[in-house]
């Protein structure tokens, strides 16, 4: 695990810059870290990333591109919009969230 160091905090992160701890995540980090990848964040933006979050809070698991759309009513179509080329590994790593199961 590596402390990596955001504007005036440390945060724990993987290899790969994901959020080891996502109790160290709030919506000023979100900020941050969407920054990095070239976005800024929009209302949909947040609605993703709001749900992401509290299907991860109730299945211990970051959902997947399918359970965005199934689940959170974000379609494939818009999650590309919305987070382009890598939808669900940048998704999860604004909403400091672990990469999802099968994300290369």
């Amino acid at each position: 695990m590596t402390v990596a160091t955001l504007g005036d905090r440390e945060i724990h992160v993987d290899e790969e810059g994901f959020l080891t701890d996502p109790t160290e995540w709030d919506e000023a980090l979100a900020a941050v870290l969407a920054s990095n990848i070239g976005l800024e964040l929009s209302p949909a933006h947040w609605r993703a990333i709001e749900f992401a979050r509290a299907d991860h809070t109730a299945t211990g698991e970051t959902p997947t591109l399918r359970r965005m759309a199934t689940e959170g009513g974000i379609s494939t179509k818009e999650m590309f919009a919305l987070f382009p080329k890598k939808p669900a590994k940048k998704m999860s790593y604004v909403a400091g969230l672990p990469k999802p199961v099968g994300c290369v």
